[in-house]
């Protein structure tokens, strides 16, 4: 028997866990792939997946994974276009601009040169960022020019994406950010990520705690408009609240870590993607 929702994953982690424990639970028939195992022939429909529920950790994984699969007419949630733009800094931004919510200003630049001389023309400091990672890796505050020379001067050995120099601004705001977890048009969950002994970064792979964020109705139509700009389904939407200018979003996660806001905030994460995961297979 064919499954109703499969979780595809190339690295075991307490979400996927937890998404395996709740359809035991709900009596799901649900399987696990492992991508690293998985070998399609892109000539042949398959039915062999159900909905399937994409958590690659691998971008490039993530990305061919899904557009395979959908060429064979299985339903992924996140689609494609949502992977290739949640998991780009700079086309997040520019459809987030497009959608109207607001965002970190930001400047992009395309060499060290042109780095330098845009960052001396708006001022310090500044956040780069390279355009596709996570985890906070290679983020970097630029307060003067010698330490952007120092920096820019390193991604320029690197390969190609990471030489573009996505800049964006400090935001003036508390020493937290606020993760919420979407499913479907819904914030199911919203958590305070404050940054460890009065760090900057608030991720918490870096040592930042979390503690429970009341959903507003404005987070709420905010994180919506987000969800909706890189066509997600299940996404972590990232929040500042800045000083000047309220709440501003800087980031869309298309496989969003959620151990930390089910741990803080009690609810049953895993089981509403589920749910939402067969409410889909129902309408196809």
């Amino acid at each position: 028997m064919n499954p109703d929702v499969t979780i595809l994953y190339d690295t075991i982690r307490w979400e996927e866990k937890a998404l395996l424990e709740a359809a035991k639970k709900k009596n799901i028939n649900l399987q696990m792939v492992d991508c690293k195992k998985l070998s399609l022939d892109l000539d042949k429909k398959s039915e062999e997946f159900g909905v399937v529920i994409q958590r690659c950790v691998s971008y490039y994984r993530n990305l061919h994974s899904t557009a395979a699969l959908e060429g064979l007419g299985v339903d992924v949630i996140n689609c494609l276009n949502t992977g290739i733009f949640a998991g780009n800094k700079l086309f997040t931004h520019m459809l987030l601009k497009k959608y109207g919510v607001p965002t970190p200003y930001a400047s992009v630049a395309f060499s060290k040169d042109s780095a330098i001389q845009t960052l001396e023309e708006q001022g310090y400091p500044k956040v780069i960022k390279p355009t596709v990672g996570s985890w906070g890796r290679l983020i970097s505050k630029l307060n003067d020019k010698d330490s952007a020379e120092g920096i820019i001067e390193s991604r320029e050995k690197m390969y190609p994406i990471y030489q573009v120099h996505y800049l964006e601004e400090f935001v003036k705001r508390p020493p937290r950010d606020i993760r919420a977890i979407m499913v479907g048009d819904k914030i199911v969950a919203a958590i305070y990520r404050t940054s460890g002994d009065g760090f900057w970064k608030t991720n918490m792979a870096l040592g930042g705690t979390a503690t429970p964020c009341e959903v507003t109705k404005e987070m709420e139509e905010m994180c919506i408009k987000a969800k909706n700009a890189v066509q997600g389904e299940i996404v972590g939407v990232d929040l500042m609240e800045s000083d000047q200018r309220g709440l501003v979003v800087h980031e869309v996660n298309n496989t969003t870590e959620y151990k930390n806001t089910v741990r803080v905030c009690g609810v049953d994460i895993p089981s509403l993607m589920l749910d939402y995961a067969l409410q889909s297979k129902r309408k196809n």
